[in-house]
Formats: C-alpha cells, structure tokens, sequence
C-alpha cells in the first residue's frame, strides 16, 4: 500500500492511474477506522480496478463546541486495517494540504441539507460537500463509497454530484452494526460502559417501526409515537430529532405509501449518535 501525503502527489498519482485505463474507486473517511468502513472498501474493490481511502478528519464539517480536537485518531491501526483489507492508496494530508491560510470557497447544497442534521448543525454540510468536492478533485475517481448510516450525507452528496454533473459514480453500502445491533461508528468510543446499552435504545426504537409498517401502520404519527416511547424509557436518552421523510426528496411525508427514511439522532450522555432505516408498504 503507498501512502500519500500531498494534494499534488495524489493527483500525480490518479492521472498516472487514470492515463493506464484503471478504474478508481475512493472510499472517504476520518479515519479511527472500523468493520463498516473496511465493508465499502471491500465494496468498493468489487466496482473498480484500484481502491484509495482517504482519511481526513475534515475542520470545516465541525460547529464550534464540537469535538474536532478530540475527535478519535489512530493512524497505525488505521494504516493496518488498510493493508489488511487490500487498499491500494491511502490519501493521509494534513490541514494545510487541504485548506490553504485564506482558503475562501465553498459549495453548499441549498435543499437536502437544511433538514435533519441541517437544521441542528447548521454549516455542517457545507464543511462536508467542500472537502468531498475536494477529494473527488484530487483523487479523481470513477466510483465513490459512501455509508446509509450517514444517510443525509449520501442524499446531498448525490444531489451534488447531479447538479454539478461530476463524472462520479455515488455508490452506498448498507449499515454495518455491532452484534448488538448498534450502528458502527467512531463515535461510539465516546460512550461509557454504563451508556453503551443504553444506546441500543436507536436500534430498538427502527426496530419497533419496522414491525409496525410490517402489521399494517401507514399513520407517521402512530409509528412515531411508537419510535417516542421506546426511546423515552431510556431516562438518559435526549433526542435531537426523530423524523419521517421521502428517502430520496428528505421532505416530510404523513403516510408511509412509498420508501420513506426515518432518520434518528439522538443523544446518550454527551455523545451525539445517528441511526436510520428505509421503511416502505409492502
């Protein structure tokens, strides 16, 4: 596995790929990396010839007050992992590779991105769609690898690429939990052995509306009045939001009558966690 450190360096490195006819496929993360992102690097192998992995623990997707500073960083695990799954490149600059000192531009996504995690973290995607921008810039792939996890993020990055007809192809990998059926995350090393089952609560709760769209519900209200009360006999549980919209519009819809994304944040002690499913009438 080469590592590359530099912006030009990359791009040297893609166009050599590129000019010899190898299909590049780009799998972005911020490292601290884990079974569910080792699963879009594998899904990503089976769509392109080579595989780079970027790790960038990105400023400008960060509000103030966040964890930015203590975001979870492990470059030699990560660096293992990476050689163990078969990654070709990995993508390792530092801030000022990525940001230059006046550093001024920025592409914002005006619809997708003001709903959900939008609305509580405003700027939040606009950090997210500049520096994807960026990488698709500098690594120049064929093929793209994205979580459902971050299912908002998957659906504005789409829309990005649509509206500024970049020739990359979006492809997202399912969710990739715990045993338990906790969503993989980095974050979930923020919580403490007493949170860690009380997160299951997120999990618990999709599940409680799957079983309902399975048993007829159609009425949001009801379900979401089912998704509630699960989450509400976890005392320490604070939710940020819980909502039902089109999966692919993100508009809020009343009646489940064709896939609709119920999307959760919520959090458990001062760790901020995600969670999603994709329910639709049988």
């Amino acid at each position: 596995m080469r590592i590359e450190t530099t912006v030009k360096g990359m791009q040297q490195l893609a166009l050599r790929e590129k000019r010899s006819g190898r299909k590049i496929g780009l799998v972005p993360t911020m490292g601290f990396l884990h079974a569910g992102h080792m699963s879009l690097v594998a899904l990503a192998r089976t769509r392109a010839d080579l595989v780079v992995l970027s790790i960038f623990v990105n400023p400008t997707q960060f509000l103030p007050g966040e964890d930015l500073a203590s975001y979870p960083r492990d470059i030699e695990r990560d660096k293992d992992l990476c050689i163990e799954a078969g990654v070709d490149h990995l993508f390792y600059p530092d801030d000022s590779e990525m940001y230059a000192a006046d550093y001024s531009v920025f592409v914002e996504e005006m619809a997708l991105s003001k709903v959900l995690c939008g609305a509580s973290r405003p700027g939040h995607f606009r950090g997210v769609t500049s520096v994807v921008a960026k990488l698709f810039n500098i690594v120049m792939p064929d093929i793209a690898v994205f979580g459902q996890k971050d299912a908002q993020q998957c659906r504005v990055i789409q829309r990005m690429v649509r509206d500024l007809n970049m020739p990359v192809e979006i492809v997202l990998g399912p969710i990739i939990r715990e045993p338990d059926g906790l969503a993989m995350s980095s974050r979930n090393k923020y919580l403490s052995r007493n949170e860690r089952p009380r997160a299951l609560c997120l999990r618990r709760s999709l599940d409680a509306a799957e079983a309902m769209v399975k048993e007829g519900a159609r009425s949001v209200a009801d379900i979401k009045a089912g998704v509630l009360a699960v989450i509400a006999a976890v005392p320490e549980a604070r939710i940020d939001y819980v909502e039902f919209v089109d999966n692919e519009t993100l508009v809020p819809v009343s009646r489940i009558q064709r896939p609709v994304l119920l999307a959760l944040a919520v959090r458990i002690g001062g760790t901020r966690l995600i969670d999603n499913t994709v329910l639709a009438s049988p």
